[in-house]
């Protein structure tokens, strides 16, 4: 199970997230996670998501079911598709894609694309990877970057909104 610390975002508090990935098939897994809120004592969100791994295309595909406080019980579907831009992989472009239907597959609640180009620098020091993300989001037209680094992520966007996690 990963489980990591988050901070950050609209609500400026600390949140607990936990993923297990469960695998169905050599490509295919079942994924579950969920969140926590500190503050509130509350579920953040819980989602379980069955993804599909296309190598050969370099892309995936997930459906699943989510559940959160605001739009409670609605269906979520996402895709990704990578465009390797050198010989060994270590740099990339990303599109992406997601959206939220309701329980009744009537309305769109939310959707998201974007383009990625992804910067994966290994052994920056011994046991030390970094990747560097300068994304931007097409339906909101707001950039964003990331820098991981082994088990710390930091996300800011244009809108200064941001994140800090901690993977355990």
């Amino acid at each position: 199970m990963e489980t990591s610390f988050r901070y950050g975002g609209d609500s400026k508090s600390l949140r607990i997230h936990a993923k297990e990935k469960i695998s169905i098939s050599p490509n295919s897994i079942f994924q579950l996670q969920g969140e926590l809120d500190t503050k509130l004592g509350a579920p953040t969100f819980v989602n379980g998501m069955l993804r599909h791994f296309h190598p050969v295309l370099s892309a995936s595909l997930g459906v699943g079911v989510w559940y959160n406080r605001r739009d409670k019980v609605h269906y979520h579907i996402r895709g990704k598709k990578t465009f390797s831009l050198t010989g060994d992989g270590l740099v990339n472009f990303n599109v992406k894609g997601r959206s939220n239907i309701d329980k009744e597959l009537k309305q769109i609640i939310d959707y998201s694309a974007a383009t990625e180009l992804v910067w994966s620098i290994f052994n920056v020091k011994k046991d030390q990877d970094v990747r560097i993300k300068l994304g931007y989001n097409v339906i909101d037209k707001i950039p964003y970057m990331q820098v991981r680094e082994n088990n710390w992520t930091f996300n800011i966007d244009q809108n200064r909104r941001w994140t800090v996690r901690y993977d355990l």
